[in-house]
């Protein structure tokens, strides 16, 4: 009797300490595979150091209340992540009219669409009616240059960045989830053998208030272009991550959830939060437990991870400011190049909309300020005017090869290496599930009710999900179920 105890007593911690274990791994994988883009992506839109610090503390913070809140609730893994190539988004943005401030309120509308899309269909629906691959040649675009980065800090300080390029081959040949991990830890290691020390710099972490501004080319630049690219590379292949290990989330709660949140943020410099993809193939994979019904456990373990990685980020910016800013750039770009990849196999596949996405990538990946708006948000326009021109040049009729309808752009993680934490090349598979995007219609609802005719599905059979520093989701298809009304 006393040994059957015992061994009821060691199940049960096995029962607890695996799907802890897969999500405080989540954690630090997420983390430290795309910190940099977020840093690099605020400060590049006017924020002092003191902000870009408050900005990725809150985003932390952020994370681990939503992330606590919905698996709690629903009982699922369910995870969230910051928008990493919304990061990315703002990295080419650079300085808008109206400074920081004006930033601020960008990232405070764009939270409100997200609000939006999750409370009204029609919304929803507009986004599911972008080209996949107009939308996969806009996020090719908008991450280009970061991932160019390398190449230039090999050349310009080549003692710094030939170890941590090799270090990023060598483990994304035998431990590809630790690829960009371990490229930090080796240009932290570069930086400190050249001497560099934190007097003067502060590590304690802060959050800084920031009273928001609204102009116009802010809101056309950014909030568009960032709501945009995190429902399309972060929302709608987290939840075909999810359909793949047989979790339906309710779609509408999660994106009003982490609308709500990432508004909170927004004062205090977060930019956007959103439905995980890697990290989500973490913790809701048989690896978190064998038992679907015990995996919600890492949720909640990846989020108490994420609230103490957030104490770090006084530190993670100190870092930032004693590297050379090309090195800083590079481990982003090499955390971005699967995203870069998926990004482009997605723009040019299907015959019928490649000169569409092609115009948006070379639009996009120019850099090209008209107006004070960024180029992200014409490089969606003159790719829409050419799919619009080509279109009725043929008359107005679908070929067999015309783009579907779908906004599964691509990234590889942010939550980073791999677009959210940076686990490139994570494979997740499965029997083709579907998951839905509320507003649509016909087929079947990831737990999204109400206010909708229909949906549209994404179908992600045996996809291969890089998340974080933008999320990838290759290959994945989206089909228009049904006919959308009202």
């Amino acid at each position: 009797m006393r040994n059957a105890l015992r061994g009821r007593c060691r199940m049960r911690r096995f029962d607890t300490a695996q799907p802890i274990l897969a999500g405080l791994v989540s954690a630090v994988v997420g983390f430290a595979s795309a910190f940099t883009v977020v840093l690099a992506g605020l400060r590049a839109v006017g924020a002092s150091p003191a902000q870009a610090a408050s900005g990725l503390l809150v985003l932390c913070v952020g994370i681990a209340a939503t992330t606590a809140f919905l698996a709690l609730r629903h009982r699922m893994p369910i995870s969230t992540a910051w928008s990493t190539p919304g990061a990315a988004l703002l990295v080419t943005t650079s300085h808008v009219q109206g400074g920081w401030p004006a930033a601020v309120g960008a990232f405070l509308v764009a939270a409100a669409l997200i609000v939006v899309a999750g409370l009204s269909p029609w919304l929803a629906r507009a986004i599911a009616a972008i080209p996949r691959p107009i939308a996969g040649a806009m996020l090719a675009g908008v991450i280009l240059s970061l991932c160019t980065a390398p190449v230039r800090a090999v050349v310009d300080v080549p003692e710094l960045a030939v170890p941590v390029v090799l270090t990023w081959a060598l483990l994304t040949r035998f431990a590809r989830q630790w690829a960009v991990p371990g490229a930090l830890l080796a240009a932290v290691v570069a930086i400190a053998v050249r001497g560099v020390h934190l007097t003067g710099v502060s590590v304690a972490p802060a959050a800084v208030f920031t009273v928001p501004t609204f102009t116009v080319p802010a809101l056309v630049s950014i909030a568009v272009p960032l709501f945009l690219v995190t429902m399309a590379a972060q929302n709608v292949p987290g939840m075909a991550v999810m359909a793949t290990y047989g979790y339906t989330p309710p779609l509408r709660g999660v994106l009003v959830t982490t609308g709500v949140a990432s508004a909170l943020a927004a004062p205090f410099g977060g930019h956007a939060l959103n439905l995980a993809a890697i990290t989500a193939a973490l913790t809701a994979g048989p690896d978190a437990h064998p038992d679907p019904r015990r995996r919600w456990v890492g949720a909640t373990a990846l989020a108490a991870g994420q609230l103490a990685l957030g104490l770090g980020a006084g530190l993670a910016m100190a870092l930032v400011l004693l590297s050379p800013p090309v090195l800083v750039i590079a481990v982003a770009g090499l955390a971005l190049l699967s995203a870069l990849g998926t990004s482009l196999v997605s723009a040019v596949t299907e015959p019928a909309g490649r000169e569409a996405a092609v115009v948006t990538f070379v639009v996009t990946a120019s850099g090209t300020t008209i107006l004070n708006v960024g180029p992200a948000f014409w490089g969606l326009v003159a790719g829409g005017l050419t799919a619009l021109l080509l279109h009725r040049r043929r008359g107005g009729t679908a070929s067999a090869d015309s783009p579907t309808p779908a906004t599964v752009a691509t990234a590889g993680a942010a939550d980073g290496g791999a677009a959210d934490g940076g686990a490139a090349g994570a494979a997740v598979s499965g029997p083709s599930p579907s998951a839905a995007v509320p507003g649509a219609s016909g087929g079947a609802s990831a737990g999204a009710s109400g206010g909708a005719s229909g949906s549209v599905s994404v179908a992600a059979p045996g996809a291969a999900v890089a998340d974080n520093a933008a999320v990838t989701s290759a290959p994945m298809s989206a089909a228009n179920s049904g006919s959308a009304s009202g």
